[in-house]
């Protein structure tokens, strides 16, 4: 009786270790279907692991990396998230000169980048050139910005606007001013686009004015 009782004991041990074996070894990068999305986001799971089982809409308004998904790369999985920086109130564009830049979705962050490197020039001196006069100008303010624990900012372009209205705003994500104009970094001339979220503008940029004061969006991508 004794060893049946032992050979019992041995088997029940053998098989919980076997069991914990197979918890172990579970991989958690690999899509777990019995998780949140953002759950095997941040376990590590690759983000077009993600889209394959799920489809890309099922990242959009998502906030996650410090904004709400509004964009993902289909071909590398890079996203772009965006999150509504009005809280700083109206800021102005910064000097008033020449430049014809990206409309694409992503572009965003090489027209900041210009737009910065375009005020650190004597715009006085050029046609129709206007010097704003100091540093406190929305791309400059942004591009310098930490904010969420992160520090790679940027303004979005016209053509990432209409994702955000698109994939976000019309869906009831994303939490956007409608009664906000908000600055794009795409410029066309001497002209920016601005974007208002309320539908009455049926969620396409515009061209507006150098010489006004906007809200900002700002957006990362990774």
């Amino acid at each position: 009786m004794k060893r049946l009782l032992f050979i019992l004991l041995a088997l029940t041990i053998f098989n919980c270790s076997n069991d914990d074996d197979t918890v172990e070894s579970i991989d958690p990068t690999i899509f777990n279907s019995e998780l949140s999305v953002m759950e095997n986001l941040e376990n590590g799971v690759a983000v077009l692991e993600i889209t394959e089982q799920l489809g890309v809409q099922a990242l959009y308004g998502i906030e996650y990396g410090g904004g709400f998904i509004f964009h993902v790369d289909e071909t590398d999985g890079t996203l772009l998230v965006v999150t509504d920086y009005s809280s700083i109130g109206t800021t102005s564009w910064g000097d008033h000169f020449d430049l014809t830049n990206g409309a694409l979705i992503g572009d965003g962050l090489e027209n900041t980048q210009q737009i910065v490197e375009g005020n650190l020039n004597d715009n006085s001196s050029v046609p129709n050139g206007l010097e704003f006069g100091s540093d406190d100008y929305a791309f400059k303010i942004v591009a310098d910005l930490e904010y969420q624990t992160y520090n790679d900012w940027f303004i979005p372009s016209s053509g990432s606007m209409r994702a955000i209205f698109e994939n976000l705003h019309s869906q009831g994500l994303g939490d956007i001013d409608e009664n906000l104009f908000y600055w794009t970094s795409t410029k066309d001339g001497y002209s920016p686009f601005v974007m208002s979220f309320n539908v009455s503008f049926g969620g396409e940029a515009f061209l507006g004015s150098c010489f006004s004061a906007n809200s900002a969006l700002i957006v990362r991508k990774f």
